[in-house]
């Protein structure tokens, strides 16, 4: 299913005025910041006070935070952009600790969603809170709680993987393991892997209900829902563009509860049926 292209257009009031960001006054702390999976609307306004104030924002990808910077007209000239990626060392978290001890608060942003989620961060949030300096979260976008609310499976119980292992016998060993699991579980495939992926859930996991949801907010945002066997032979028709989020209904507890009430009226039976020929 194909929904409606979403709008990129700036937040705006009951008026169709501008909304203004809040001027924010900060903390000497770490800042983890979510920012848009795809449309531009899905950025928090405290987020973009956050962006305002820091002065420094230790990024992903630096390209990417200078274009979400310049959509929403804040100025570069004060700030200092560090890359900080899945390579940053120890001496580069050293030194985004110090300036945070010295009095300035950084923002950490991944390339989009909430950092430390499948992305960079979480040894910067570590050695801040080693050094016992503050750190906040900003909370906002997420593919992982996004796919989650709108899948229509069980949210009581769920376990986040991540990104699955590379290897196809590793990744089967995973999925194998999950068969008795009654959380709900998601993760993120690239489009390379996805076929591999769904024909590894359809071989173990045949009747599971599953949802694939694809580039989610963004103007070619698709999703489908089935049962594993019958999206593996759906999507293995078409060829994978674009980012995935994959979920997967855990074993229903409810079902084998009646397979083993079945069962003991069976045995019930069974030993009726003995009485009555003794």
């Amino acid at each position: 299913m194909t929904p409606k292209p979403p709008s990129q257009t700036l937040p705006q009031d009951g008026e169709g005025k501008s909304v203004p960001v809040p001027s924010l006054v900060l903390e000497a702390a770490l800042y983890v910041v979510a920012t848009p999976i795809g449309n531009l609307h899905d950025i928090t306004l405290r987020a973009l006070g956050v962006l305002v104030a820091c002065p420094t924002l230790a990024c992903e990808d630096t390209r990417r935070a200078r274009k979400l910077l310049a959509r929403y007209d804040i100025a570069l000239t004060t700030k200092r952009l560090v890359r900080y990626d899945d390579h940053a060392d120890e001496a580069l978290r050293a030194n985004l600790c110090t300036t945070i001890a010295r009095g300035d608060s950084v923002a950490l942003l991944s390339d989009s969603g909430t950092p430390t989620l499948a992305d960079p961060g979480m040894k910067l949030v570590r050695a801040c809170r080693g050094q016992g300096l503050p750190v906040f979260a900003i909370p906002g976008a997420s593919a992982f709680t996004a796919a989650l609310s709108a899948s229509g499976l069980p949210t009581d119980r769920v376990l986040f993987l991540g990104f699955l292992p590379r290897k196809n016998a590793h990744k089967e060993r995973l999925l194998q393991s999950m068969a008795s699991f009654e959380a709900t579980f998601v993760f993120f495939e690239s489009p390379h892997r996805l076929q591999s992926t769904l024909a590894l859930l359809a071989r173990h996991l045949p009747q599971r209900k599953a949802c694939v949801f694809r580039e989610m907010t963004k103007i070619f945002e698709s999703f489908h829902t089935g049962s594993c066997e019958s999206l593996a032979s759906l999507l293995a028709e078409k060829k994978p563009r674009g980012e995935y989020t994959l979920l997967v209904a855990g074993k229903d507890k409810d079902k084998d509860k009646d397979k083993d009430k079945n069962k003991d009226k069976d045995k019930d039976k069974d030993k009726s049926s003995t009485e009555l020929i003794e």
